[in-house]
This record gives C-alpha cells, structure tokens and sequence, in this order.
C-alpha cells in the first residue's frame, strides 16, 4: 500500500457519532439485493433538509452530466461494497451485484497533494466537523484558530454533510476522506488538499451504502 504527502490533508475530526437517518432515500439497490439497471439521477440534487441544516439544490445542469449520479455497467474483481476511486477520470465507483456500479462524480487533490493505495472506511460521521492539519493553517493563516477548536458543522464546512474516514490495514489513521463539499464546481477537478470530495447530495447517497469495517474496501487508482 502507498500513500503519498498523507499527513497534510484533511485532517481528524473531533468526535464520532453514530449514524442516523437520512432525508435522501438511497436511489439504487444495496448489497445483496436485486441486480440494478443503469440510470442517471440528475433530478436527485434538489433540496434536501437533513438532520436541521437546510442544503440548498446543485445547479446540476451547470456540471457536465458525466459527473451526474448513475448506475453504469463495471467491470471489476472487486467485491460488492468495495469502493473504488479512479483519479485521473474524476469517478468514484460503489461497486454493486451483476457487473454494475454507482458511479459518483468527484474532485481530487491538487498535483503534489495526490494520493493512492488500499484502505478501508473504519467509521463514518454525519455533519462532522474539521480540523485542519497545521501544516496546511502554515499555509493559510486564516484557518489556525479551527486546529484545535475545530470548526463547527454547517452549511460551509469542507468537510459537508458527511465524512468517511480512510484507515489503513493496520489500523491507523490516513489522514484521508471521502467527505461532501459545498463547492460543486470543483467536481471534476484536482482542487483539494488531498481528500476526495463529492457532492453533499452524493455523499449522503454514498454514506447511506457503505457499512464502516474492513468489509469496507477502499482502492484509490492513480
């Protein structure tokens, strides 16, 4: 396993909470059950009240619709549950039964910030809230005070409306998330200071598909 420039990242959250319910009804089959067929879920980015925050829609025509939502046809060895991040074509894969997958549109981390490897989601957060690295609050001031203190949840939060938190096969922490972001136009990009971010519509889709464990395989391709 390789993962490169990991400890200047995203950073830990300062708390774990249990997983609730969620106001966006997952739009595909989950392990195990029936054999989905392939749809795009452009009409899925609307509004969304969840957990007491109000997430404003996506102008989703404004995204090329590549980036959209959709259960395609995937090829893969990989087992149902397994996620798999393709970086250089900006997709995220929740591999499905049948030789299908969710496909997620996603931004990326900066050239130099890129990371590959395995790993798995250990735990999963709702609403969490950020803490920078302080190598990254030596290159934006701005950010020192959320270090320690940590920023709050919210609608500006870069972390969004949920985080998956990527440990590695001994069981330690990557510094690396899959989290929601506010900041649709950054999808299909390399934006990030590492992490993979998605759309908070998505990640909410995607966190409601993904049981924290071993079980929960992450491979990011370079």
């Amino acid at each position: 396993m390789r993962f490169r420039t990991a400890l200047l990242l995203c950073g830990l959250a300062a708390s774990v909470t249990l997983a609730g319910c969620s106001s966006v009804p997952s739009s595909t089959p989950i392990i195990g059950e029936k054999v989905a067929t392939n749809e795009i879920f452009t009409s899925g980015y609307g509004p969304v009240e969840d957990h007491g925050y109000a997430l404003p829609a996506v102008p989703i025509q404004r995204v090329d619709p590549k980036y959209h939502r959709q259960i395609v046809d995937y090829k893969t060895s990989e087992k149902p549950g397994t996620i798999v991040v393709n970086t250089p074509t900006r997709f995220l894969y929740f591999v499905l039964p049948g030789g299908k997958a969710v496909r997620y549109g996603i931004g990326v981390g900066k050239q130099g910030f890129a990371w590959e490897g395995e790993a798995y989601v250990a735990w999963k957060q709702e609403w969490p809230m950020w803490h920078p690295p302080e190598e990254m609050a030596v290159r934006r001031p701005e950010i020192a005070k959320y270090v320690k203190e940590g920023m709050q949840p919210g609608l500006t939060n870069p972390l969004g409306a949920r985080a998956l938190y990527l440990f590695n096969n001994k069981g330690q922490d990557t510094l690396f998330r899959l989290h929601g972001t506010p900041e649709w136009g950054s999808i299909g990009t390399a934006a990030s200071s590492g992490c993979i971010r998605l759309m908070n519509q998505d990640i909410i889709d995607l966190y409601a598909r993904v049981r924290p464990g071993k079980g929960a395989r992450v491979v990011v391709q370079q």
